[in-house]
């Protein structure tokens, strides 16, 4: 720091140092925020803003609140809400429009058949999966940060809601069912999709207004993949009724999987041998296709559509061949033309969807802020998770008035867009033209493909979720932890069911958390020869601590739940025990002497925050040291951490607050005793510790 205005020279390596430090090291004058603030900005300006109460402080922004409605504070608004009024002005028409076209045709191309697949998936009819892929993805467009994002139906928030779907709306036990019936009860099961969506959305739309975006880090990302991959085995074993040709229920709530599988094995020998022929033949095109695109990827102008080329050629199969007739194959049917006439759904039901849109609501915001953040990494440009919030509530919100289920981003969708060149949210308006003109004139060309297709193109569309197991021998060696957290969301999603696996996974990672908080290590420093770095001492031997003087580091904050471990620590290393002061513990050589400790030094630069407890124990701390002879000083205190606003009625606020205990000393960034009446000062000398202006001073301790 020589080159700052009116610096002091240092000591020379055979010049006494003003801290008379054993070593004859060069050290640097410390720059403590108030020299900062005085070399280089206004500290007086900066201490009044400190100073301010905050009670005029929110009156100051309350005053700020009529210039926000303004005309430029409303088009402010605008421009934040509406993205497109951002993006589009600098929109590069030659260099972008193409790439936008065609990954806007191929996703929208794949949308057909999965929309399809994926609302059998959630138990309601096929054409409301169009819808699905049509009304969310337009708004998406107009809402949404991700430049890069597909948004529709995904597999995970499909299988969710088709078993809150089966089990709001259970199917008669006979199964024998008219064709009036069977209309009545996919308009309930429609019906109930749609609350479901609406559900998902009001409570995203919930947390947008209370700027809850920061949630979604709660879901962390070995949680989110061990959720889509257990899922990714559910939709499996869904579908194999599908395949087999077996009309069997769907099997809802715990073990579900299980339940399904001795279900199908039971029912084998039934299964039809025509869907069972078609299920192989679409796999057999599907998979090597898939990989053909993930392999070539970087060679293929346009990723291969697979899945329609499946579609097309079944639904001519089944045409020719009368498959529906002669072999019973269960078909698509014919698919209304045009749109639902919207309607609000059945605001009753609310109550009793609320258990199930709150999860349907964390999975779909979070897998979609989780990609979206991905790919803005990726091409380097930032997304307002608050703002994917609103887009993915109103999505969700508006779409459900005409009938659609639950959607959010999804990854096989994305990862085709990205593939296929698409550069803008712009790709999701050619995407919604392939879906309307499949809605307003192609639907026709789909009734006679056969509903074993559909199961086949969900459980390839799975590929990239089964995969993602490939991550774990390298999460394995990364964190331990974080391995465990993957296996127990895994184990509990397959085993019990989506949604208890998600909670079980969530509270799993944060106890985690706190588990590491519960291990972190109180490090003893030493000086490293020749520097003025502090290191912890049982790193090497070649660091001085100088006797008498124990300087402390506590990496970790100091709450109700560590402040056991905090008192334990110390103890420890300070020789203060239960029955009196007993000998230091040395974190040094074998052979070191324990010194008695009469001057600590406790490093607060890792402290986050303390809570009530935690200030407690620090003025308890201070009382103990103060009756054992030794001198306490806290340095790199991080504002606020250290103080509290008890209420005790038996205590007074200034046996509360641990900065009148340990007070913040003028002109360096420790903090010392407010009383120093009981240390004489040759003892605070002897350690290396001078005097100026009043207060005592530390070595500088740089880590």
């Amino acid at each position: 720091m020589s080159g700052l205005p009116d610096a002091r020279t240092c000591p020379g390596l055979g010049e006494a140092s003003d801290l008379k430090f054993p070593l004859g090291a060069k050290f640097r004058e410390p720059l403590t925020e108030a020299r900062f603030q005085q070399l280089f900005g206004d500290a007086e300006q900066e201490s009044d803003l400190l100073s301010e109460p905050r009670w005029s402080r929110l009156c100051r922004q309350w005053r700020r609140l009529p210039g926000a409605c303004s005309g430029p504070g409303a088009w402010r608004l605008l421009l934040a809400r509406l993205p497109p009024l951002r993006w589009l002005p600098h929109y590069r028409w030659r260099a972008w429009l193409l790439g936008d076209a065609v990954a806007g045709v191929t996703v929208g191309i794949v949308h057909v058949p999965q929309g399809m697949a994926f609302a059998l998936l959630t138990s309601v009819p096929p054409v409301f999966g169009l819808y699905t892929s049509f009304f969310p993805v337009l708004i998406y467009t107009l809402l949404g940060t991700g430049r890069h994002l597909s948004t529709g139906t995904f597999a995970v928030l499909s299988l969710m809601t088709g078993s809150a779907v089966e089990r709001l709306v259970p199917e008669p036990l006979g199964g024998n069912l008219s064709e009036i019936e069977r209309e009545q009860l996919d308009v309930q099961r429609v019906g109930a999709a749609a609350a479901l969506a609406f559900g998902s959305g009001a409570l995203m739309l919930g947390m947008f207004a209370l700027q809850l975006g920061v949630l979604s880090t709660f879901l962390s990302e070995p949680v989110v993949k061990a959720l889509t991959s257990g899922a990714a085995l559910h939709v499996l074993v869904s579908q194999l009724p599908s395949l087999l040709g077996l009309p069997l229920p769907r099997q809802i709530g715990c073990f579900a999987l299980f339940k399904t599988l001795a279900a199908v094995l039971t029912a084998l020998p039934r299964s039809s041998p025509a869907e069972l022929t078609i299920s192989a033949l679409s796999l057999a095109l599907l998979v090597p296709v898939k990989e053909l695109n993930v392999r070539f990827r970087d060679k293929l102008p346009t990723p291969i559509p697979g899945e329609i080329v499946m579609v097309l050629l079944a639904s001519v199969l089944c045409f020719t061949s009368s498959l529906d007739t002669r072999y019973n194959v269960q078909i698509v049917g014919l698919l209304p033309g045009g749109f639902p006439q919207p309607r609000l759904p059945n605001l009753a039901e609310l109550p009793r969807i609320l258990v199930d849109s709150l999860p349907i609501a964390l999975v779909a915001f979070a897998v979609s802020a989780s990609l979206a953040s991905i790919y803005a990494d990726k091409y380097s440009y930032t997304i307002d998770s608050n703002q994917e919030l609103l887009a993915h509530g109103v999505s969700n919100l508006i779409s459900s008035l005409f009938s659609c289920f639950p959607n959010s981003a999804t990854l096989a969708t994305t990862s085709l867009l990205v593939d296929a060149g698409g550069n803008t949210q712009l790709a999701g308006l050619f995407s919604c033209i392939v879906v309307l003109s499949v809605l307003l004139w192609l639907g026709p060309f789909f009734y006679y493909l056969p509903k074993a297709v559909l199961a086949c193109i969900n459980i390839s569309s799975m590929r990239q979720m089964f995969f993602q197991m490939q991550e774990l021998p390298q999460l394995w060696r990364i964190s331990r932890m974080d391995f465990a957290v993957w296996m127990v969301t895994w184990v509990a999603v397959v085993i019990l069911s989506v949604d208890l696996g998600l909670a079980i996974g969530v509270v799993f990672s944060m106890m985690t958390v706190i588990c590491r908080t519960q291990r972190v290590q109180c490090l003893a420093l030493g000086l490293a020869e020749g520097t003025e770095l502090y290191r912890p001492l049982r790193e090497s031997h070649k660091l001085h601590k100088v006797p008498g003087l124990c300087i402390l580091s506590y990496p970790a904050p100091l709450y109700f739940g560590t402040r056991g471990q905090f008192r334990r620590t110390l103890e420890q290393h300070l020789g203060l025990g239960e029955g009196g002061k007993e000998a230091p513990k040395t974190d040094g050589p074998p052979d070191a002497v324990a010194e008695p400790v009469r001057v600590v030094v406790l490093d607060c630069s890792g402290l986050t925050f303390a809570d009530v407890a935690g200030a407690r124990e620090v003025v308890q701390l201070a009382s103990r040291c103060r009756d054992a002879g030794i001198h306490l000083l806290l340095a790199q205190c991080n504002g606020e951490s250290l103080s509290t606003g008890d209420t005790d009625p038996g205590r007074t606020p200034e046996q509360s607050d641990p900065r009148t205990a340990v007070r913040q000393c003028p002109g360096c960034s420790c903090s010392c005793p407010g009383e120093t009446g009981d240390y004489g000062s040759e003892d605070l000398h002897s350690v290396g510790l001078t005097q100026s202006s009043g207060a005592w001073r530390a070595p500088t301790i740089c880590v």
